[in-house]
């Protein structure tokens, strides 16, 4: 099965971490694993008078503090794991993610808020379920 996490470096990613190492199931070499992370744009204006280098280097950092103890978490468990980050809004970079590999299934970590909360202020998970042609298991 190809499997793509989802993660930001929150808690609720650590959680579904915990998920995936809990359930057997989910770990071991019949499957393959494609870790997905999104780093906000700078914006444009900001860019523009930065140098490129420098840009490229924030993005790879920022992508690089939520990989760092992903890649421990697979290393530990001897388990290959691709890493993928993107620059864009979450949720987009998620479905796009999804939809363009070959994937069976994506878990990501949900902060659990209820419906008003998601109309309210909105939700990478909602967003997500909405627009992912890909089966999604959200874990909270």
């Amino acid at each position: 099965m190809n499997i793509l996490l989802a993660a930001d470096g929150s808690p609720y990613a650590k959680r579904m971490l915990a998920y995936v190492a809990a359930h057997d199931e989910w770990l071991g070499s019949l499957h393959r694993y494609v870790v997905v992370t999104a780093v906000p744009a700078i914006p444009p204006r900001a860019a523009a008078v930065l140098d490129r280098e420098l840009v490229k280097g924030y993005y790879r950092d920022e992508a690089e503090k939520v990989f760092k103890p992903i890649r421990a978490f697979f290393k530990q468990r001897g388990i290959e794991a691709a890493f993928v980050s993107k620059v864009g809004v979450a949720a987009d970079v998620i479905v796009k993610q999804a939809t363009s590999g070959p994937f069976d299934l994506l878990m990501m970590g949900s902060h659990g808020h209820g419906s008003l909360a998601s109309v309210v202020m909105g939700s990478v998970a909602t967003k997500v379920l909405a627009n992912c042609k890909v089966p999604v298991l959200l874990v909270r």
